[in-house]
């Protein structure tokens, strides 16, 4: 089992390999292709990945680097602060850490974020590895550079474009990934998709048994499918100045409900939701017909993902916060509709009443 994706160069850094394997057995191999000699390393975990890999992972890297060091987290959305950059920042110049210098993010999206962004900031900008352990992580936040933390509860809304040198993926950290964390995943994978290929969405779809179970081989695919997806719109839009915005396919309304929701739901819970609230926008201006967007919410089900927002939600609420979110053009909402399955389309005219309209039909009962 092994794939790779490549990621072209980009204004926000170089080329660079996702590399997926069934194991760790090749890291330091592939790590040694970079200009590591002679480097140190910091590995960057948390409480949860830590115990599980950190010592695997120190021990297939060390003879690569001259020295490395390592520091574990707490694990949580809620430690996705620029204090918790603090203490990265404040291990690497302890440390001695110059230019040349690496950074591991061994971890899920907030590890890579918080790590990608302590990378970017340190001396200008030092060079850093993504090793994703969970499925949201490896098919989305360890690709195309996007690096931040959580400012006041508003999400990511401190934060770089700096792109990673190599992408590790070991396939076997899905087994011990939890089902929630899981469905998590999916949540963004059904999103590359619908945004920019209606075939994989449909195979998605037809292999949800195979998916759930985590057959490897299907699993694979998936995965290497989604990294390339992610990976085509980055090269066309690094820093998000058009196209790579069509990425935030259910994130604006997804971050907010997020927020509302004090982060007891999952990242890719949310952009479930969001992703239902742009497709009912979408169907109730004529671009999906009444069988495409039920097929769409309904999906999202088998998959373990919610399609309904609490019963006491205040969807007033949920609009303001969405106001506060860094997906603002000017005074209007950047929000991102289906002209089809498939095609995802960029929209700076939907209103007020359209978004309360969507959040209010995940609140009704149904059957």
């Amino acid at each position: 089992m092994s794939e790779r994706v490549n990621v072209a160069k980009t204004v926000s850094g170089d080329a660079y390999e996702i590399v997926i394997e069934s194991d760790f057995e090749k890291l330091a191999e592939e790590i040694s292709k970079l200009p590591v000699e002679g480097r140190k390393c910091l590995i960057v975990t948390d409480s949860n990945v830590g115990p599980l890999y950190l010592q695997e992972v120190t021990e297939k890297i060390t003879p690569v680097f001259s020295e490395v060091y390592a520091m574990q987290i707490p694990a949580g959305e809620e430690n996705k602060t620029l204090n918790t950059v603090r203490t990265v920042l404040v291990k690497l110049i302890s440390s001695h850490f110059d230019r040349k210098d690496f950074i591991i993010a061994l971890g899920g999206g907030v590890v890579g974020d918080l790590a990608g962004f302590a990378s970017s900031v340190y001396l200008r900008g030092i060079k850093f590895i993504q090793v994703p352990t969970t499925l949201l992580s490896q098919t989305d936040s360890s690709i195309g550079g996007k690096t931040g933390v959580d400012f006041d509860a508003y999400k990511n809304m401190v934060g770089a474009f700096h792109q990673p040198s190599l992408v590790y993926m070991n396939m076997s950290v899905l087994k011990t990934l939890p089902g929630r964390e899981f469905s998590s995943g999916m949540g963004e994978i059904l999103k590359h998709g619908l945004i920019r290929d209606e075939e994989y969405y449909s195979w998605l779809v037809n292999n949800f048994n195979e998916i759930t179970d985590r057959e490897p081989e299907v699993l694979e695919h998936m995965i290497a499918r989604s990294c390339e997806i992610k990976a085509a719109v980055v090269e066309e839009d690094p820093t998000e100045q058009g196209v790579r915005a069509v990425l935030n396919f259910g994130h604006t309304l997804g971050h907010a409900i997020e927020k509302y929701m004090n982060f007891s739901f999952t990242h890719g819970e949310c952009v479930a939701l969001g992703s239902i609230a742009a497709a009912w926008i979408s169907y109730k201006r004529g671009n999906l017909s009444d069988m495409e967007f039920y097929e769409i919410r309904d999906m999202f089900v088998p998959f373990g993902l919610p399609i309904t927002l609490p019963d006491d939600a205040d969807v007033n609420k949920i609009l303001e916060i969405s106001k506060s979110d860094k997906k603002m053009d000017g005074k209007k909402v950047k929000f991102i509709l289906l002209k089809k399955p498939g095609k995802a389309v960029i929209d700076t005219t939907v209103t007020d009443e359209e978004m309360l309209d969507a959040l209010q039909n995940m609140i009704i009962k149904l059957d």
